[in-house]
């Protein structure tokens, strides 16, 4: 039981980060030492977007993040349908609504 203890971190949460950042566009980029994850807003009709944050992560912690991204998506799956595949539908820029004109 106290070697458990040992190996736990005490992680704070501010209640400004656990509000969490909407993201629906993510843009991955990488060098030969890091990875670069850029999570970005598209509004609807509005042809500019910002990035709402940036994660800089080592390529042993992409690896790790994206076993564990898989392992939850196959969680979310087994408990709720599978999830649809954007790419099969086609997702358009303007969600399909009207564009925004001054």
């Amino acid at each position: 039981m106290e070697e458990n203890q040992e190996h736990q971190i005490d992680i704070e949460l501010s209640e400004e980060i656990a509000e969490g950042i909407y993201s629906n566009l993510a843009i991955i980029t990488h060098s030969q030492s890091e990875f670069v994850v850029d999570f970005i807003k598209i509004m609807p009709g509005v042809p500019k977007a910002r990035v709402k944050s940036r994660i800089v992560l080592t390529p042993q912690h992409a690896k790790r993040l994206v076993r564990a991204l898989q392992d939850n998506v196959s969680r979310f799956e087994q408990a709720n349908g599978k999830i649809k595949d954007l790419d099969a539908v086609g997702f358009p820029l303007n969600f399909g609504g009207p564009t925004a004109q001054a």
